[in-house]
């Protein structure tokens, strides 16, 4: 290849995962929440009215990283009536969804409710999303207000789901997605969260997972056992997809998820899930934009090849000089690093340049994938989005 021209942003994310120097820092994050809470708004701006977003990022100078799953999940055996406004919006037997309990499609991109009923052989479950103008105003679709489990008559319909759902393969997704995108970003298999964060985050409330921990340990153990099956099913099915990276979406944060719950829960896991992956030649990441400084030396010891999305005060209690110095020489790629509300008008100019400019000082030539954390948000100035491209040449 001509070295002579330069590097797309996906050859540099791919120089930087395979411990070579790329061209300069890729810089190569995800536009989704500023775009669609603008367009919610209807204060996009001119120039980018009618773009697509592929061609947005190229405009501002950012690479776009898209993630989706190479797999549905077919709820075998399971009937959802979805109610918005007390009219049946979505009602299907044998459903097919990109992720379970979390039904992302359910989330209103309106105010309001739905209120969805899982029914199966063995119980019924609940679950209700909420969307709120505030929350759309950002791009998100809404969260889960109501998680699938609330008491003990929930296990038994939860266990029937995890033991009958089926995969179904998405890879032409994956491939239209890598066509769309080009060499202009990187799309990134996403693939479950490890079976105690999908109870932490999907199946309970926060509170009453940790309850549940003590309270109902059997119960737990067994939707613990029975996520891990589907997990390392899951992991060896991706031996037949090319893909040079993946990325478990763990949202991890060490005031949650702790040092002692880590170690017990999450460490063993990394490293049987990391090491089936590593034997198929891929590299692994996990999406780790939380309070993580406790779980620094853990991460280390996981295998992770990448933590993405790491969110530096002041969105956490770290700073950015913390993490790349623990990290610098035998932790995972940092990807991400640049806090977002730095990009907001109350920050001023002048203190966004100053860090950006000590970051840069700081990491030199890498390795490191820079990105904005979580997302650019509709909040913040595209046009400190393409000063950070500037910067980097």
């Amino acid at each position: 290849m001509d070295r002579a021209l330069p590097m797309s942003p996906r050859e540099r994310v791919l120089a930087v995962l395979n411990g070579e120097k790329p061209d300069k820092l890729p810089f190569v994050d995800r536009l989704e929440l500023w775009h669609r809470g603008l367009q919610y708004t209807d204060t996009l701006p001119e120039r980018f009215r009618n773009v697509p977003l592929t061609e947005i990022h190229r405009r501002v100078g950012m690479g776009r990283l898209r993630f989706l799953s190479p797999y549905s999940m077919r709820l075998r055996g399971v009937e959802v009536i979805a109610r918005f406004e007390d009219k049946v919006i979505w009602q299907e037997t044998d459903p097919v969804v990109d992720r379970f309990p979390d039904m992302e499609h359910l989330s209103p991109d309106r105010p309001g409710v739905v209120y969805s009923e899982i029914i199966t052989p063995a119980g019924s479950l609940t679950v209700e999303h909420i969307s709120v103008p505030e929350s759309l105003a950002t791009g998100a679709r809404g969260y889960m207000r109501k998680h699938p489990i609330t008491g003990d008559a929930d296990y038994a319909p939860v266990e029937y789901i995890l033991e009958n759902l089926e995969y179904v393969p998405q890879y032409e997704r994956l491939r239209a997605a890598e066509a769309e995108i080009g060499d202009y970003g990187f799309v990134s298999p996403s693939l479950l969260r490890l079976p105690f964060q999908q109870l932490l985050i999907d199946y309970f409330s926060t509170e009453a997972f940790f309850f549940a921990l003590y309270d109902s340990a059997v119960a737990v153990k067994r939707l613990l056992d029975l996520l891990d099956e589907r997990c390392i099913e899951f992991v060896d099915r991706l031996a037949d997809l090319d893909v040079p990276y993946v990325q478990f979406g763990d949202n991890l944060d060490g005031m949650m998820t702790n040092p002692r719950l880590f170690r017990e829960h999450m460490l063993p896991t990394y490293h049987r899930y990391i090491d089936r992956l590593h034997l198929q030649g891929k590299r692994v990441g996990s999406h780790t934009d939380g309070h993580i400084q406790p779980l620094f030396a853990l991460l280390t010891e996981s295998g992770l090849d990448v933590c993405e999305s790491i969110s530096p005060t002041p969105l956490t209690a770290f700073t950015f000089a913390d993490v790349w110095h623990a990290w610098r020489e035998h932790g995972p790629i940092i990807w991400g690093g640049i806090p977002s509300p730095i990009l907001e008008p109350s920050y001023s100019e002048d203190e966004f340049r100053t860090f950006m400019a000590d970051l840069l000082d700081l990491v030199g030539d890498g390795p490191i994938i820079l990105g904005v954390c979580d997302m650019v948000l509709p909040v913040n100035l595209i046009e400190r989005v393409e000063m950070i491209a500037e910067m980097l040449g």
